[in-house]
C-alpha cells in the first residue's frame, strides 16, 4: 500500500507545478510587455533550475532541459535535434523560441490530458470493484481497490471519501481523517468528506471535532439541515453513553448499594439449572432495582442482556407457544425488566431492538393471548415511541407489516389493550418511512385483517374501531395505497356489512361513530376508477338512499359525498337514485346552504341530469326558473359553480325550461363564467355550453347576447358544444 504521506507530497507538488506552468503561459501570452518580459524571466529561471533528470509526475517520465528562451526569435524556425523530439540546436547557444516552446507546452498539455483521461478511466474502474465490495461488507478488500485508483489518479476526490468510509468501518479512524483532509484539498466543499470525518472524530470520541464537521455540512449546504441534525443527535447519544458508563464506575468503586446489588443480581442469574421461580424473583429483584440511568447503564455494561436472552430457563419460556401459569409471569417479568432499562436510556432501547433475536421475539410475545405478556409489550413498545430516535429504532429494525397486522387485531380487545395498540399505529403513519412501507404488500398482508373486523362488527371494540377505520383512511391519503385498496372488492363487501350492522334502528345511535368514519373512509377511496367500485355501486347508492332519512347532519354530509364519488360510475345507480327521489334530496340540501354538503349535492345533480331525461324533467319542475341554479352560479366556488352550469346545459334541453329563464340575468351569468379567468377551465366549458344551448332552445336569449356583445366569446367556446 502506498504510504499516504509520500502520495500528499507529491500531489501537492504536482497541483503546484500545474498552477505554476498555467501562470507561465498565461503570462506569455499576455498584450501587456512588462507582463510577458516578467514571464519570460520566470521561465528562464524555471528551465535553469530543472535537472536534465527524469521526474515522474502522475507515473509517466517526461524529459526536461535547460534550453533557454530566445526573446528575439528569427524568422526561421531552428532546426529540429534528430534524436530529441521536442530539443532544438541552435548555432552558439541552446535556444528555441517563444511559438515553439509554446508548441512544446500545449503538446505536453495534451498528452498529459490523454494519460489524465486514461488514468480516470482505470481509476473508476477500480472504485466500482471497491465499492461492489464495500456493500458485500468487504472493507479491507475495498480499501485496497481505492487504494490501486489512486495510485491511478492522486486527485480523486471520490475515492479519498470512499476509503475514508470503508476505514471508518474497519476502525481506523486516524487514517480516514486524513482521506477526508485530501478529499477536501480536491474539493473543500465536499460534504461526504465532513461527514466521515465527523463520523471519524466520533470514533475516538472527539466530540467537539465532530460537531463542528457537521456543522460544517450546514455552512456549505443549507439544505442538509435534517441530516446534520440527525448526525448530532447521534453524537450526543455516545458522549451520554460514554458519561454514564463512567459514572457507573465511579459508582461501583465506591460501593454504591444499588450498583452493586445489581451487580450481584446479574450474576446469580447467570446460574443455570435452576428452577424458573428462581429465575422470577431475581429479573422482578433487579426491575426494582433499575430506578436511575446507573443501574441501567451497570445492567448494559455488565451484559444484562445477554444473561437474560442465554439462560436456557428464561429463552425456553419466551420461546414457548403453549406456557404455563409459572411461564407466563417470567416473559411478563422479563418484558417489564426490558421496560425499567430502556426507560430513558437511547444506548439501551439500540441494543435491545437491534438484536435480530429480540425484535423478531417482541412481535411473537405481542402475538400471546396472555393479557399479561401483551399489554406489558405494548407498553414496551409505546416506550419507544416517546422519542424520535426511539420511533426511528423501531422503524428500522421490526417487521413493520406483520406489526401493523397485529396491532390492528387488538381492536377485539378490551378499551385498554385496543386503545394502547391504536394510539401505537396512530404515532407510527406519521412517519414518512412508515407510510412509503405501507406501498408495498400493505393491500394483501393487512388489509384482510382490517375486512374481518368490518365483517364482525357485534365482537369488536365499538370504542376503538372509528379509531381504526381513521387509521386506514390516513394511510389511504397516499395514492398508492388508496389503489390497492379500493381495488379490492372484497373491501367494499366488508364496508356494505358493516353498513347494515350500523344501520340497525335499534343499534344506529352505538355504532354512529363507526358509521361516520366508515363513510369518510368510503368518500375518500371511491375517488378512483374502477371495475371493483362499478360492480359495488348499485349495492352502495342502496344504502346510501336509506341513510338520507337520517337527522345527523355529519351522517347526510357524507353520505352525499359518497353517493357524489360513486354514482358516475354505474347508470344502474343513478336510476335507482333518481327513482328514490333523489333530486328533491339535493335542492333540498344546496337551500340548507351547507358548506360541506352543497358542493356534493350540485355535483350529484350534475351527474343525474346527464345520465337521466327524468332526472332533468325533476328539476325543471321542482326548481321553478331554476332559482337554486341560479343562485349557485353567484357563488365563489369554481367547482360548484361548474357543476350547476353543467346541470343548467342539461336541463334547458327540456321543452320549456329555457324560456323560463327569459327576463332573468342567466345570460349576463353564463357569459361572465365563459369568457372569465377561472383556475377551473371545466367551469368556462361548462358555461359555454349551456350558453350555446340556451341560445338554440330559446332564441331570443340570442337577442340579449347580442346586446352584451357576446356573440365572439360564445363563436370562440361553440367547440366545446356537443
Amino acid at each position: 500500500m502506498a504510504d499516504p504521506g509520500q502520495s500528499g507530497l507529491e500531489l501537492e507538488r504536482f497541483l503546484r507545478e500545474v498552477d505554476a506552468i498555467t501562470d507561465l503561459v498565461e503570462g506569455i501570452r499576455s498584450d501587456d510587455p512588462a507582463i510577458r518580459d516578467e514571464a519570460f524571466q520566470k521561465a528562464d529561471e524555471k528551465l535553469l533550475k530543472c535537472s536534465e533528470e527524469s521526474e515522474t509526475v502522475e507515473g509517466c517520465k517526461v524529459k526536461v532541459n535547460r534550453t533557454l528562451i530566445n526573446k528575439n526569435p528569427s524568422s526561421r524556425a531552428p532546426p529540429q535535434h534528430a534524436n530529441l523530439q521536442g530539443e532544438y540546436e541552435m548555432p552558439g547557444n541552446r535556444e528555441i523560441s517563444q511559438d515553439n516552446f509554446l508548441s512544446i507546452l500545449e503538446k505536453d498539455a495534451e498528452e498529459r490530458g490523454k494519460r489524465r483521461q486514461e488514468s480516470r478511466k482505470l481509476a473508476t474502474a477500480l472504485k466500482e470493484k471497491g465499492n461492489a465490495a464495500f456493500q458485500k461488507e468487504d472493507y479491507a478488500t475495498a480499501v485496497q481497490y481505492y487504494t490501486k485508483g489512486l495510485e491511478k489518479l492522486r486527485d480523486f476526490q471520490a475515492l479519498y471519501t470512499n476509503r475514508a468510509q470503508a476505514y471508518n468501518k474497519l476502525g481506523k479512524h486516524e487514517e480516514a481523517i486524513t482521506d477526508c483532509e485530501w478529499a477536501l484539498k480536491c474539493d473543500e466543499n465536499c460534504v461526504k468528506a465532513y461527514v466521515h470525518m465527523g463520523k471519524a472524530n466520533l470514533g475516538l470520541k472527539k466530540y467537539e471535532e465532530a460537531r463542528q464537521c457537521y456543522q460544517k455540512i450546514i455552512t456549505i449546504d443549507p439544505s442538509r439541515e435534517m441530516l446534520v441534525r440527525e448526525y448530532i443527535n447521534l453524537l450526543e447519544l455516545a458522549q451520554k453513553k460514554e458519561e454514564q458508563e463512567k459514572k457507573v464506575m465511579e459508582e461501583f468503586e465506591r460501593g454504591n448499594l444499588n450498583t452493586t446489588t445489581a451487580h450481584e443480581v446479574l450474576k446469580k442469574l447467570s446460574s443455570p439449572n435452576k428452577i424458573p421461580f428462581f429465575y422470577l424473583g431475581g429479573v422482578r429483584f433487579l426491575t426494582e432495582l433499575m430506578n436511575e440511568s446507573t443501574e441501567q447503564t451497570l445492567f448494559r455494561t455488565n451484559g444484562g442482556f445477554s444473561v437474560v436472552n442465554d439462560n436456557e430457563i428464561i429463552r425456553r419460556s419466551l420461546a414457548s407457544s403453549e406456557k404455563e401459569s409459572c411461564e407466563v409471569e417470567l416473559c411478563a417479568s422479563v418484558l417489564a425488566l426490558w421496560k425499567a432499562v430502556c426507560h430513558e436510556n437511547e444506548e439501551n432501547q439500540r441494543i435491545l431492538i437491534t438484536s435480530s433475536d429480540t425484535n423478531e421475539l417482541l412481535l411473537n410475545l405481542l402475538c400471546c393471548k396472555e393479557s399479561e405478556i401483551h399489554n406489558e409489550c405494548l407498553a414496551l413498545l409505546s416506550l419507544f415511541l416517546l422519542t424520535e430516535y426511539g420511533r426511528g429504532l423501531l422503524l428500522c429494525n421490526l417487521n413493520l407489516t406483520r406489526l401493523m397486522k397485529i396491532l390492528i387485531g387488538f381492536v377485539n380487545y378490551s378499551d385498554e389493550t385496543s386503545g394502547s395498540a391504536m394510539n401505537i399505529l396512530t404515532n407510527l403513519i406519521s412517519e414518512q418511512k412508515f407510510r412509503k412501507h405501507c406501498q408495498n404488500d400493505f393491500a394483501i398482508h393487512v388489509i384482510p385483517s382490517f375486512e374481518i373486523l368490518l365483517k364482525n362488527l357485534k365482537l369488536v371494540n365499538k370504542q376503538t374501531l372509528p379509531q381504526c377505520i381513521s387509521i386506514i383512511g390516513n394511510l389511504a391519503t397516499d395514492k398508492t395505497t388508496s389503489r390497492q385498496i379500493a381495488g379490492r372488492e372484497e373491501f367494499w363487501e366488508s364496508c356494505l356489512i358493516c353498513m347494515d350492522d350500523t344501520m340497525i334502528p335499534s343499534t344506529m345511535a352505538e355504532f354512529r361513530d363507526v358509521l361516520y368514519t366508515l363513510l369518510g373512509l368510503m368518500v375518500n377511496l371511491s375517488i378512483e376508477q374502477c371495475s371493483s367500485i362499478q360492480v359495488k355501486t348499485p349495492a352502495i347508492t342502496e344504502r346510501c338512499i336509506s341513510l338520507l332519512a337520517s337527522t345527523d347532519g355529519g351522517i347526510l354530509t357524507r353520505t352525499a359525498g359518497l353517493l357524489s364519488r360513486v354514482l358516475p360510475q354505474s347508470e344502474e345507480a343513478v336510476e335507482k337514485a333518481v327513482e328514490a327521489g333523489m333530486v328533491k334530496t339535493m335542492l333540498r340540501f344546496i337551500k340548507a346552504d351547507g358548506k360541506t354538503t352543497t358542493p356534493y349535492a350540485t355535483k350529484t345533480l350534475a351527474i343525474c341530469s346527464s345520465r337521466s331525461e327524468e332526472a332533468r324533467e325533476q328539476i325543471v319542475r321542482c326548481d321553478k326558473k331554476f332559482s337554486v341554479l341560479r343562485k349557485l352560479l353567484s357563488l365563489d366556488d369554481e367547482q360548484v359553480v361548474g357543476n350547476a352550469a353543467l346541470c343548467l346545459s342539461h336541463c334547458v334541453e327540456i321543452p320549456g325550461a329555457a324560456a323560463s329563464l327569459l327576463k332573468t340575468d342567466i345570460v349576463r351569468m353564463l357569459l361572465k363564467h365563459a369568457g372569465g379567468d377561472a383556475n377551473e377551465t371545466s367551469l368556462q366549458q361548462n358555461a359555454a355550453i349551456a350558453l350555446s344551448k340556451l341560445c338554440l332552445a330559446e332564441p331570443r336569449h340570442k337577442t340579449e347576447l347580442r346586446q352584451l356583445h357576446g356573440l365572439e366569446i360564445l363563436s370562440s367556446c361553440m367547440k366545446y358544444n356537443k
